[in-house]
């Protein structure tokens, strides 16, 4: 299992842990590239991806190709507080 975990580059709050444990957790500055960043980290062969509940929203594939493919195992994470 190669997990991989996406968040907004200047989140200081989420996924700190993983990050903190050297897992591969990847920062996006530019929002309206959440698509290609999750399709570069598909490329990679991770899988499950989690990804900040923030980005999700900016990710027209998430429901649109990724919820219908088995493969694909994408979990949107609560914002932490």
């Amino acid at each position: 299992m190669n997990i991989a975990w996406i968040k907004r580059k200047d989140d200081n709050v989420n996924f700190i842990l993983p990050k903190n444990l050297g897992m591969n957790v990847y920062e996006i500055e530019d929002l309206d590239k959440t698509d290609e960043k999750i399709e570069e980290v598909i490329e990679n062969k991770h899988n499950p991806i989690v990804i900040s509940n923030e980005l999700a929203g900016f990710s027209e594939n998430i429901i649109k190709k990724y919820s219908k493919d088995e493969g694909i195992n994408i979990i949107i994470a609560k914002r932490k507080e």
